[in-house]
């Protein structure tokens, strides 16, 4: 499609193009603009330009700040002031909070005075917090109205709110008294009060709750939207799911990069510096390779064992393989109970218990299975066959144990669990099979 829309541009026919991208969804146009490359982003302009005014700001708020930036440096101060005046709250902080200062003091000064109060009182609220992903965007209604008197209201107010699908009753000082969908009104008599409809039973965030939290608190009550309150039950804003969506999936991403010992960022690994992407995974490479060197010690501690039976060598990569393949399946269960909040701190116990009796099955199992194959394919002798099977049955106890238990000893100590994954239990178990073995090893073998 972006060809489609180039060779328009290129024979001058931008109305053709414009009518085209009319056809589609805001965010495909968005992601048609993403494919841009910089050489052609004078014509990206010019499109976005002649975009009804709906249409670019829908697209606006779904590029990526880069290009955001871009657009805002190359149109002017009575442009700006459009985009940021139709923006929704969330999605207008959102994007100042991307720009560099320049960027940041040039919308500010084309924005109106409460909408830059508003933003600057949005700002101040702490990162990742839920003040600081709510919109004030919402319907508004006195329990006092009547059905027909809110709808009415709701009709003259709601063409600029985030949604209406839920309306929230305060009272004069906006203390929060209790919600009421759109649904219900409608299926209403017109001349039922607000009071006698009302439901009062209100989930509710405060300003400084944590966005995971809250975002665990969505998925809990299975919630559209949801309010965000002060310390003294006053409507302060609201989240919508589509928020929510970003969240899960950014704190997802951010599991998934710590699991990996990365340190999380929210930037596209495309459109991210080589040196940044070094930067955010080297200090953990070195945490794990120094402590790597623990079991360089270990095997040169055993080295008249090794000499005098060279086979045990050759069984080392293989044991160590189980158990960190064996701590990496429970730890990573246990993360992703803990961040559904399936799991908690208490559970401890029941966790180590339950991954106790797993391991007796499996670290079994796996050791019945190697002992066969030793003695049948690779005709080693017994001694060393029990010797390398003890092991592999008292290193899968310890791996399950271990991944099942770190995660948990890490959201004790406020770190996020996901920190204690793959590569540090790993590590943490490679050093204590290799001191197993070679203690094993010692004894069956009479060293």
């Amino acid at each position: 499609m972006k060809e489609i829309i180039m060779e328009m541009l290129s024979q001058n026919k931008v109305h053709d193009a414009r009518n085209e991208l009319l056809t589609m969804n805001v965010v495909d146009i968005a992601q048609i603009f993403e494919e841009f490359d910089e050489a052609d982003r004078h014509q990206l302009v010019r499109l976005f330009r002649i975009l009804p005014k709906d249409v670019s700001v829908g697209v606006f708020s779904y590029i990526p700040p880069e290009l955001q930036q871009f657009i805002i440096e190359s149109i002017t101060d009575k442009e700006i002031k459009g985009i940021i005046d139709e923006l929704f709250l969330d999605d207008a902080i959102d994007f100042i909070e991307e720009m560099p200062a320049n960027v940041v003091k040039r919308v500010l000064k084309n924005t109106d005075e409460n909408l830059r109060k508003l933003i600057n009182q949005f700002l101040n609220y702490p990162e990742n917090s839920a003040g600081s992903i709510m919109t004030i965007e919402y319907v508004d209604l006195n329990k006092e109205m009547t059905v027909q008197q809110a709808l009415e209201h709701i009709k003259k107010t709601g063409v600029d709110k985030e949604t209406i699908n839920t309306c929230y009753i305060i009272d004069k000082s906006r203390k929060l008294e209790g919600v009421v969908s759109i649904r219900r009104l409608i299926l209403s008599e017109e001349t039922d009060l607000i009071k006698d409809i009302l439901n009062d039973d209100v989930i509710s965030v405060k300003t400084l709750d944590h966005q995971e939290f809250t975002a665990q608190v969505f998925k809990k009550y299975d919630l559209t939207t949801m309010p965000v309150v002060d310390n003294e039950n006053r409507l302060v804003g609201i989240i919508t799911v589509d928020d929510i969506v970003d969240i899960i999936d950014r704190e997802n991403t951010e599991d998934i990069q710590r699991m990996a010992a990365i340190q999380p960022s929210e930037e596209e690994y495309l459109r991210t510096d080589i040196f940044k992407l070094a930067k955010h995974r080297i200090v953990w490479l070195l945490v794990l390779m120094i402590s790597a060197t623990f079991t360089g010690n270990i095997i040169k501690s055993f080295e008249d064992v090794l000499q005098n039976v060279i086979v045990l060598a050759a069984f080392i990569p293989m044991l160590m393989n189980t158990g960190g393949n064996a701590g990496s399946q429970s730890s990573t269960l246990i993360i992703r109970g803990l961040a559904l909040g399936n799991i908690e701190i208490k559970d401890a116990f029941k966790v180590v218990f339950k991954e106790f009796r797993v391991s007796l099955i499996v670290g079994f199992s796996l050791a019945t299975v190697n002992f066969i194959k030793m003695i049948i394919i690779d005709k080693v002798e017994i001694k060393i066959a029990t010797t390398v099977c003890i092991t592999i049955f008292l290193t899968v106890i310890l791996a399950k144990i271990v991944g099942g238990l770190l995660p948990i000893a890490a959201k004790s100590v406020k770190l996020d669990p996901a920190i204690m994954a793959s590569p540090l239990i790993t590590t943490i178990v490679d050093i204590f099979s290799l001191m197993i073995y070679f203690k094993i090893a010692s004894l069956m073998l009479n060293f």
